[in-house]
């Protein structure tokens, strides 16, 4: 369930992102019953028991509606103070926040009364200040906060909640946002473009960018090393269904080399497991960057995360288990020296998608008979992307700009029409009317849609992308 999704005027309620809500009963003291999802409910409980413990009382008086409710709603509020009225405190029809179950307004409970009424619940404002300071430690935050009624587009409501999560709560406080602040804020799909500090794991680069984009959809495209530095390539939120279309491209690096000395992980932070005295001279170098197989079976390295049997490579080294090495076939597709030192060089090297870097200096040191490790690496491209055009991991921020899906994919991009939009949304095949010869962007209203591919003249979905983050 994503608890971030907007609800207003301008973002009407759509029954798809919500197909998967487990609502909850709750009976208030008057006998009156309401939906609330679950974790909505389970917020709303916790804030009441612990409100209760500095004798603060407070119980449920709107939760959950249906479309035909809110009709109800609205021609009830028509009938009694008019049209004019209804309009300015009422949400329409499909952009009412009720629609969701994720939202509730609480009334106060003095002396055993419910107190429902605006009225009379604004002359207990300081009761809900009070409540309101504490909001985000339940993930909720006050939906209609004072002096933002031009962007929310309705009234200070003191008593209608919202849940969206604790680390989204404290990030809409902490910055004094509205939902609508914080969705044109933090709800963008993209990729980023990261240059990995040494001595942090891939894994590490994308929790921190989660926790500055405030999303879980956060993934990398080729894993870098810890001692590794150089460019990662991020996808945030709907980019995450690319990934599979941005790893196919080719990767360069510059890398050096220790020479005289090899280690179990062949980097310099393994266990050395081999060395020689023998030294590396001009013309050895040159007859190797020369002479070098530019298409071979390279082993993957026993300190990997490559899975044999269900297991990774480095869980069976780690048991001291020996196992044969998978192989595959890698292309080195360019192959520079750079410079050199009797126990030391340096090169620059493009290689396809699967190429281990250890590996190859290992197998270089094969080449030369002299036990090789790396002792540095840095990648600088990946398919299109330079490392020269990342931000620094530390200066990453939720205002770092995005490279659009559009942008980031080598594919061609088409505006949907309208008959067709109905299909791809629901992710039917159509008619190759697009003239489409692999595969294509649709696009609607400046907003992708779905990756659709040519298979047999016909157009099938390969990626929808149309999904609320």
């Amino acid at each position: 369930m994503n608890y971030k999704i907007l609800v207003n005027k301008d973002n009407l309620y759509d029954k798809n992102n919500f197909s998967n809500i487990e609502f909850r009963k709750i009976t208030n003291i008057i006998g009156e019953e309401y939906l609330l999802e679950k974790r909505t409910l389970k917020a709303f409980l916790s804030l009441k028991k612990d409100l209760e413990k500095d004798n603060i009382f407070i119980d449920i008086i709107g939760g959950y509606r249906t479309i035909k409710d809110q009709e109800m709603i609205i021609n009830d509020y028509i009938n009694k103070y008019g049209e004019d009225y209804t309009k300015k405190y009422v949400a329409p029809i499909k952009a009412s926040e009720h629609h969701t179950g994720l939202c509730f307004d609480i009334g106060l409970i003095i002396n055993n009364k419910l107190i429902y009424e605006n009225d009379e619940l604004f002359t207990n404002e300081e009761i809900y200040k009070i409540i309101i300071s504490i909001l985000p430690n339940y993930g909720l935050i006050l939906r209609y906060p004072k002096g933002k009624e031009e962007i929310t587009g309705y009234n200070y409501e003191p008593w209608h909640y919202r849940y969206v999560g604790k680390s989204t709560a404290k990030i809409i406080i902490d910055n004094n946002l509205t939902l609508e602040e914080y969705n044109e804020l933090y709800n963008k799909s993209g990729v980023l473009l990261v240059k990995k500090p040494k001595g942090v794991t891939s894994r590490d680069v994308v929790n921190e960018i989660g926790r500055v984009f405030d999303t879980k959809k956060v993934g990398h495209n080729g894993t870098l090393d810890p001692m590794a530095e150089g460019l990662l390539v991020i996808t945030i939120n709907k980019a995450t269904k690319i990934n599979e279309l941005l790893t196919c491209n080719d990767k360069e690096y510059i890398a050096e080399v220790k020479a005289g000395v090899e280690t179990d992980t062949l980097d310099l932070e393994g266990e050395v497991v081999k060395t020689s005295k023998k030294r590396v001279s001009k013309d050895m170098l040159e007859a190797l960057f020369n002479n070098f197989p530019r298409e071979y079976l390279q082993e993957v390295p026993k300190y990997s995360a490559i899975k044999v049997d269900g297991k990774k490579l480095y869980e069976y080294a780690r048991s001291n288990k020996d196992i044969e090495l998978p192989k595959r076939e890698v292309m080195i597709k360019e192959l520079e020296l750079l410079d050199y030192k009797e126990d030391s060089f340096k090169f620059r090297c493009v290689v396809s998608k699967g190429t281990y870097i250890r590996s190859l200096i290992k197998d270089m040191g094969d080449y030369l008979d002299i036990p090789c490790t790396m002792s540095s690496l840095l990648r600088t491209r990946q398919g299109k992307f330079k490392l020269s055009d990342a931000v620094n991991l530390d200066d990453v921020s939720i205002k770092s700009s995005l490279i659009t899906i559009s942008n980031a994919l080598d594919i061609e991009t088409k505006e949907i029409d309208d008959k067709d939009y109905k299909k791809v949304v629901n992710g039917a095949g159509i008619n190759n009317n697009y003239n489409i010869k692999d595969k294509v962007l649709f696009i609607k209203d400046n907003k992708v849609i779905a990756i659709y591919q040519n298979i047999d003249d016909k157009l099938k979905c390969f990626k929808m992308l149309n999904e609320t983050n």
